[in-house]
């Protein structure tokens, strides 16, 4: 289990930090919203475990351990959200459900690597904050952002591919079909009149919202 947490407390501890962003964090909402039994027993095991103070007025708050490890679940649950979004090009409303499982499984490692892959999103498909990871606060030391659309390259600049963020299952085919997939090195040759990229030995125009969907890894320069 990830961060040696029951998958119980887990959900409580989303649940007061998602709560507590609205500032209405009472043990009610809390049990409304958590998807287990919020008893009395388990606000009383969350309190003697230091992750949780309840006030006199029943507000839930999250003491510096239960944060701490709200915060990675937090983190967690909104990259999955990203990347189910992002990458698999589900709908917002359908991301829910699946990054809820994500959560509970995604090693810190993992959760980084994708972090990295998406660009370090500060946003989840519904607006709420991204709580920053360690490979964040390394990015910003960068040049450069390492993830950028393909439309963000300048001409003559190599990178790899990352994900497209299309929608449309019949773009990312005809790309695929173009030879343009994830792992492949393009080239931008052009960015007007229209784009232009190489593969291998191929030139490929592409639309600007098509370059925008592409998402590529820098490759340093030699």
């Amino acid at each position: 289990m990830v961060d040696r947490i029951s998958e119980e407390i887990a959900e409580v501890l989303e649940a007061v930090w998602t709560l507590e962003e609205e500032d209405t964090a009472t043990i009610r909402n809390v049990a409304d919203n958590a998807p287990v039994e919020v008893s009395k027993d388990l606000i009383a095991r969350l309190s003697s475990e230091g992750l949780i103070m309840v006030d006199e007025q029943e507000h839930v708050h999250l003491l510096p351990k239960g944060r701490l490890l709200a915060e990675k679940i937090i983190r967690r649950h909104r990259l999955a959200e990203r990347l189910i979004c992002d990458v698999l090009g589900a709908r917002v409303e359908d991301s829910e459900a699946a990054a809820c499982e994500y959560e509970h499984v995604l090693a810190e490692g993992i959760t980084n690597s994708i972090c990295t892959l998406l660009g370090h999103p500060r946003f989840c498909p519904h607006n709420k904050p991204i709580p920053e990871g360690d490979c964040c606060r390394s990015a910003r030391d960068e040049v450069e952002p390492i993830v950028v659309s393909c439309d963000q390259l300048r001409v003559g600049e190599s990178a790899r591919v990352a994900y497209f963020s299309a929608r449309e299952h019949s773009r990312l085919l005809k790309l695929s079909a173009l030879g343009i997939s994830p792992g492949i090195t393009i080239k931008l040759i052009q960015k007007w009149p229209a784009y232009v990229v190489q593969c291998e030995e191929t030139e490929i125009a592409l639309e600007p919202e098509v370059a925008h969907n592409i998402y590529v890894w820098r490759t340093p320069a030699e």
